[in-house]
């Protein structure tokens, strides 16, 4: 059976370009459109659709507060259109923490239009699997446990790798540290370029910790967490981060910055210092680097199947025999500061 789903746009021409597109994939119906968030409630109830898109900002009931609405009312996936736009990337990053799947950058041109297409019909029948993982509220960051120090209290620096999923997941595990957490922390999270300064906010307000979008030079500290730019290489040198913008488009597949990259860098660096953390997202992104980090004698967590938005990133590691411990997302924060 196709992937129902209900398109969501103020703009006419969205709304017909979008739904034309989605119907070329076979594997997916446009179950009906909608102008604003009213509208956008009533056929969610009439159409009952498997997977809702959804601008970020439309008039009257905007795109967020429609979100909202649906997650109380008739909790299903939503997937955020969002704009390049500072207002746009804030509201898209609350968007997440308030339960959209995921989302997808509008394109500044017309042309590209198809392009961001082909990326919503990938995000669209993944959305269709999770929807009954994500039909519970994320749980509220409880505080983690003393440390217990069985790592004797010698890693330096904590990588954490995620995708799709991964902002309510960070704020869970952030929103659990101490602001005397002994270790640095950088945080690798798949997003588009434009957006990772907002997440970067969004996660210094849920976070007793220092939270910093991360610039080149800037010194590896502990208590302090540096969100790699997207568009960009993050490597270690000297206890810095060396950030270097990617000039040349991606190609299909490929992420900037990778968190294999990163955690390759950071087992180079602080070898058995290190720890990898891998959460939900698709793909096998994360997979090499804690093998790497594993190998130089570090220690590796993955989410586990059942708490993860997508088992994707943790499965190819746990694969791939990288993974020493496999929890669910309540504990990590815990057993991070159990193994520091």
């Amino acid at each position: 059976m196709p992937v129902k789903v209900l398109v969501v746009d103020d703009s006419a021409l969205i709304r017909v370009v979008v739904s034309r597109l989605l119907e070329q994939d076979p594997e997916i119906k446009v179950a009906g459109t909608a102008a604003n968030g009213l509208e956008a409630l009533e056929k969610v109830v009439s159409l009952r659709p498997d997977v809702v898109t959804m601008d970020v900002e439309m008039p009257g009931l905007n795109g967020l507060a429609a979100l909202k609405r649906i997650m109380r009312e008739h909790p299903l996936p939503v997937i955020m259109l969002s704009a390049h736009t500072t207002v746009g990337a804030r509201d898209t990053m609350e968007a997440l923490s308030s339960g959209a799947v995921d989302f997808v950058a509008k394109p500044a041109r017309q042309a590209d239009v198809p392009v961001m297409a082909r990326e919503l019909c990938e995000k669209i029948k993944v959305a269709a699997r999770v929807v009954l993982r994500r039909r519970e509220a994320a749980p509220a960051p409880k505080p983690a446990p003393a440390p217990r120090r069985a790592g004797g209290g010698t890693t330096e620096l904590v990588v954490i790798g995620s995708s799709t999923g991964g902002p309510v997941a960070l704020q869970n595990i952030l929103g659990a540290w101490p602001a005397s957490l002994g270790a640095a922390v950088v945080i690798v999270q798949h997003l588009p370029v434009g957006f990772s300064q907002s997440l970067a906010d969004h996660l210094g307000k849920k976070t007793a910790l220092s939270v910093r979008h991360a610039e080149n030079n800037d010194p590896v500290l502990p208590g302090r967490v540096l969100v790699a730019p997207a568009g960009a290489d993050l490597l270690f040198r000297d206890r810095h981060v060396q950030v270097r913008p990617v000039e040349q488009p991606h190609p299909r597949g490929s992420f900037h910055p990778s968190v294999d990259g990163v955690m390759t860098s950071a087992a180079e660096v602080f070898g058995a210092r290190s720890m990898g953390v891998l959460l939900t997202g698709m793909g096998r992104d994360g997979a090499k680097g804690m093998g790497r980090i594993k190998l130089a004698g570090g220690r590796t967590i993955a989410q586990d199947k059942d708490s993860c938005a997508v088992y994707g990133m943790p499965r190819a590691a746990v694969e791939e025999g990288a993974v020493d411990r496999v929890v669910p997302l309540s504990q990590i924060a815990g057993e991070v500061l159990h193994l520091l």
